[in-house]
């Protein structure tokens, strides 16, 4: 577990649990997508409040049906909360099975460079290039990975001084300005 002090929930309950275990940082960045980023994040403290605390091998060993109830009880942990509470499981049962619930392992295991942890990040479930190089920068920028080549396969996420992905974001304005070149960006994209 690296030390680190994130603000990506912009609640200081949900981010010291962020900042303090790996794979409820894995779950919030899991649930970023169709939902408010900060919102998203905020999902594995409402898990732990739920559950009396946040543990990987309880939520792969709680009944699928129970854990689904959990996810999609008011205020849900994303606006689809069963299917991303099943989600949420899927990805704890595959950090259980392949780095024995360690999910450090995905950046630790082996000493491997960035393009490794790519890889590795990309054959999660649930994760997809984009949200793979997004994670990877999110360690390296804040999360204290050292790791050869990081930048280079986190991409332009990777950039230093960026604002465009939740790897950027460590307050309130930060948020803001990501926000804001998400909105340009998009808007372009309609353009082309």
């Amino acid at each position: 577990m690296v030390s680190r002090k994130l603000c990506l929930a912009q609640d200081p309950e949900a981010d010291k649990l962020l900042s303090d275990d790996d794979f409820a940082l894995l779950t919030g960045m899991l649930l970023d997508q169709q939902f408010p980023m900060e919102h998203a994040f905020r999902g594995p403290q409402k898990l732990a409040d739920r559950m009396g605390g946040f543990d990987i091998r309880r939520i792969a060993d709680t009944d699928p049906a129970e854990f689904e109830e959990l996810a999609s009880t008011p205020p849900a942990i994303h606006r689809y909360g069963r299917s991303m509470g099943r989600r949420v499981q899927e990805l704890a049962h595959f950090i259980v099975e392949n780095y024995d619930g360690k999910t450090s392992g995905l950046w630790t295991l082996g000493d491997p460079d960035g393009k490794e942890i790519l890889k590795r990040l990309k054959a999660l479930p649930g994760f997809g290039d984009q949200k793979a190089r997004i994670f990877l920068a999110l360690l390296g920028k804040q999360g204290g990975l050292t790791a050869g080549g990081w930048r280079e396969a986190a991409g332009a996420y990777g950039e230093d001084g960026s604002r465009r992905s939740v790897a950027d974001v460590t307050d309130a304005e930060t948020l803001t300005q990501v926000r804001e070149f998400k909105k340009q960006a998009k808007a372009a994209a309609k353009k082309a």
